[in-house]
């Protein structure tokens, strides 16, 4: 559930892969998990202990209970700066998740506000950012960064720029405390020269710690002594060098003589870094981790690569540690998912603009020009966000240029909008796909707001007027099917098939024999169908309630074309293989009818999506209104219309995403994204 408006958010990163999503690493080694020890030879219970598990089932497997240790949690946040001001709702965000985690405490790694300014807009800032933490649950504590400290206004900065201004609102620059069975230290990482009052993050000589804090940590790391962990918390992550000096070794072998430093946590960087126990001998056991954002600018979207907004959440046992990486927005309230809010967003997802105007006409050599007129409504019960534009590729234009609208509860907005298309060059020929309008929509729950998955509407499109000699040359190709994108559609209301008689023929040249295969139907517990059946051709058709299959006991050859024709004559439904009668069955009655799309290549689903696609060519698709054959013939290669035709496609040539009919009812096949009409060889 998406909890802010943001590109780098929890969805996008799933997108990636969840592996991305939660990124976590023991702080110290400990024995693997023996799946052994579920058995219950493998345990010896003390008779007068309390049993972990109630049962009345006899003779089952024991299970042995949890082990008993003490634990708590607390969470880290990232830097918030340079995403003002959308990083503001990043951080109310992060507010929610942890108020939902309920650690023991929040700690942060500075740059909590924008800073490098004076006094008046310090203050406004800090108040700002106070108010957004302060809904948190439980207590939370600053780290001083850069952005905090750095003095930006009118003449001469104040000694220590504004450490005082920090220390008098936040707190101290270095502290430590203790809570359980852990301690904490805060750093001070841009004391800088005292004696010039220089601040510089890029210069080494002004990274270096000072004596009093070197002093600080000396005592406070005593005072922590018998602590099972402790944690340090600084802006700068000092232990990368470069310029941020050369000291903190000094600082590391502190914390390794300390012996119970589990982990340095640090930002600045806006990006996820792990340094494992690199320093010394490498068996230290101090984990490095600098987070990367909570609400800070991003300089990359790339969440699996740790440049996101997320939110650390760390757990603490006698024994060990472990920290994960939680996107912000990521943690979900169960309570949240009610019969009334699933509701509506089922409601919201019924969202479509529906055409209200003409059909924009197509012309023969590319060009469109012309208005579309829209309507959007709104089902749900809540306000849904709506964002419009064109999808189709150039040259396809329109004044539809990401038009942000809001639908309220019920109701409704019209579009109004022109599309344009220039003519083909000569040599070109209009991509297949048909332009439609894409809704990008957030349903604003009563506590969330939900992106909900981007709708495209196919736009109301026509072919206009060809010339009368426009398919001459063109004979001698067929279409080529390789999966469902390469079908051909024909919308029911164009199939004008009356009850009674019919015949449907096509030349067939499979690549692949196996599998049930959608070849040419309009099939879903009704009409007819042409299907192959593990090469075989069969002929399908629905009368009085059920089918009647004319099916040929011999497999269609990959290497030669074949005619295949299925004929109901009220009598018998037969099939016919290069003019041959195969298998005829008597069958009579009325035929079931249903509104999806005659599939050219494939099978409709219940939606009318294709299905189970032929693999292989078809050409010379002709659907009648009559028993075209009833004895044998030899096929004719290139099928011309007659009296009784109803729908012919050639399959020689399309204009733009349609190939048309060449029988009187002047249909149109909407090719899909990947159908090719390519030459038909012998």
């Amino acid at each position: 559930m998406k909890r802010y408006s943001s590109r780098h958010s929890w969805l996008a990163l799933l997108g990636v892969s969840m592996a991305g999503a939660v990124l976590a690493h023991e702080g110290h080694e400990h024995a693997d998990h023996d799946a052994a020890s579920h058995d219950a030879a493998s345990h010896e219970h003390d008779a007068a202990a309390p049993q972990a598990m109630i049962t009345t089932r006899e003779g089952a497997r024991v299970l042995p209970p949890a082990k008993e240790d003490g634990v708590f949690h607390f969470v880290v946040y990232g830097d918030r700066t340079g995403g003002v001001p959308a990083g503001l709702k990043v951080l109310r965000q992060a507010v929610v998740d942890s108020n939902l985690l309920d650690p023991d405490l929040v700690m942060t790694v500075g740059d909590l506000i924008q800073g490098y300014n004076d006094t008046p807009e310090w203050m406004r800032q800090m108040r700002e950012f106070k108010g957004i933490m302060n809904g948190l649950r439980m207590k939370w504590f600053p780290v001083a960064g850069n952005h905090d400290v750095y003095w930006r206004g009118e003449g001469p900065a104040p000694q220590g720029q504004h450490d005082s201004d920090y220390e008098k609102h936040f707190g101290p620059l270095w502290y430590a405390f203790q809570h359980k069975n852990a301690g904490f230290i805060v750093l001070y990482s841009d004391e800088g020269d005292p004696v010039s009052n220089e601040k510089d993050f890029g210069q080494p000589r002004l990274q270096q710690m000072s004596e009093e804090q070197l002093a600080f940590l000396d005592k406070a790391l005593a005072e922590l002594k018998g602590a099972d962990h402790v944690f340090v918390f600084l802006h700068h992550p000092r232990w990368t060098g470069g310029n941020y000096g050369d000291n903190w070794r000094v600082v590391h072998d502190k914390l390794t003589a300390a012996g119970n430093v589990s982990a340095v946590f640090a930002g600045h960087i806006h990006h996820m870094r792990y340094d494992g126990p690199k320093l010394g001998d490498g068996t230290d056991g101090i984990a490095y981790y600098t987070l990367a954002t909570t609400g800070g600018h991003l300089s990359a979207d790339i969440p699996g690569a740790g440049y996101l907004h997320h939110l650390n959440l760390v757990t603490v046992r006698k024994d060990r540690i472990s920290v994960s990486a939680l996107p912000v927005g990521a943690v979900m309230d169960p309570r949240e998912f009610t019969p009334e809010f699933l509701k509506g967003i089922e409601l919201a997802r019924t969202i479509r603009p529906v055409r209200t105007g003409p059909e924009l006409v197509l012309e023969s050599d590319g060009s469109a020009a012309g208005s579309v007129m829209l309507r959007v409504k709104n089902p749900s019960p809540r306000e849904v966000l709506c964002t419009a534009s064109l999808d189709a590729p150039s040259p396809w234009r329109s004044t539809l240029d990401h038009q942000h609208f809001a639908l309220a509860a019920g109701g409704q907005k019209d579009l109004d909008f022109r599309v344009l298309r220039a003519a083909d060059g000569p040599g070109e020929m209009m991509d297949a796909s048909l332009p439609g309008v894409r809704l990008e929509l957030e349903y604003l729950g009563e506590s969330a707001r939900v992106r909900l998955p981007d709708v495209v509407a196919p736009l109301g499109l026509q072919p206009g007027q060809v010339p009368a000699d426009y398919f001459k040359h063109d004979e001698g190709r067929g279409l080529a099917v390789d999966g469902e994108a390469s079908a051909v559609l024909v919308p029911s209301a164009e199939v004008r098939l009356p009850d009674g008689p019919m015949t449907l023929e096509a030349w067939l040249k499979p690549n692949e024999l196996s599998n049930f295969r959608g070849v040419i139907a309009k099939t879903q517990g009704s009409e007819f169908a042409i299907f192959s059946d593990e090469g075989a051709p069969k002929f399908d058709i629905h009368l009085n309630g059920k089918y009647v299959s004319a099916v040929s006991n011999q497999k269609l050859s990959t290497k030669k074309w074949s005619h295949v024709a299925g004929v109901f004559d009220g009598k018998q439904v037969a099939i016919y293989v290069d003019g041959k009668l195969i298998d005829s069955k008597p069958a009579s009655g009325s035929r079931k009818t249903n509104k999806l799309p005659l599939v050219i290549g494939a099978d409709p689903d219940g939606s009318g999506q294709p299905s189970r696609p032929f693999s292989g060519m078809v050409d010379e698709v002709r659907l009648s209104s009559k028993a075209v054959y009833d004895g044998e013939f030899a096929p004719q290669r290139r099928l011309a219309p007659e009296e009784s035709t109803v729908l012919l496609l050639h399959l020689d040539k399309r204009v733009g995403p349609f190939t048309l009919d060449h029988s009187a009812s002047a249909a149109k096949g909407l090719m899909g994204a990947a159908s090719q009409l390519v030459p038909v060889g012998k």
